[in-house]
């Protein structure tokens, strides 16, 4: 992995984005949303996680996190490692998901092609950290984030999209709470 792409400073806060194996379209079902929205709340209350914008997409997610334990890749790595286990469970477990089969047939062959994996592979291994270090930096990530769904074509504005922090930003009945970014001025 290039140095571009590492947490190296541990204190920043950094835009991250990581999908899952293959650019799978998983989260179409509001209870997959929902597991990666309890995930985020359990990190944030228990391990330090401060979340300042997220938008969750059918196959990606993107964050503007920082870690109050200074080790921003373990609690990444922690995150992920929990929702793959979480998520590839919810699907064997729903007898409404269609593509059950596929689905773990795919989590299971991306799985085989890493010698780190045992089992299923959920997520990419790359999250491509990047460190937002000034306010124009940040401004630029967050409407990159909250453009997504529109840019997509599943809204027309970002506030319309229920698993955005656009939300939260313009204060119209968020998923979930979200932390104060505070110095965007």
């Amino acid at each position: 992995m290039s140095r571009k792409y590492k947490f190296h400073n541990p204190t920043a806060a950094y835009f991250v984005s990581f999908a899952t194996v293959y650019w799978i379209d998983v989260f179409t079902r509001e209870y997959y949303m929902v597991i990666l929205a309890k995930s985020i709340a359990y990190c944030r209350e228990h391990k330090g996680m401060e979340l300042f914008a997220y938008c969750f997409m059918p196959s990606h997610i993107h964050f503007v996190f920082r870690s109050k334990d200074d080790e921003p890749a373990k609690l990444l790595g922690d995150f992920k490692k929990f929702t793959s286990k979480k998520l590839v469970k919810a699907i064997a477990e729903n007898p409404q998901e269609s593509r059950k089969e596929w689905l773990l047939w795919m989590f299971e062959r991306a799985g085989k092609k890493q010698s780190n994996v045992k089992g299923y592979q959920f997520w990419q291994h790359h999250n491509k950290p990047i460190e937002l270090w000034s306010t124009p930096v940040i401004k630029q990530k967050l409407e990159y984030i909250h453009n997504n769904p529109v840019v997509a074509g599943f809204v027309t504005i970002p506030t319309e999209w229920k698993y955005s922090s656009a939300r939260n930003f313009a204060e119209q009945d968020p998923t979930f709470e979200i932390d104060d970014i505070g110095f965007l001025g």
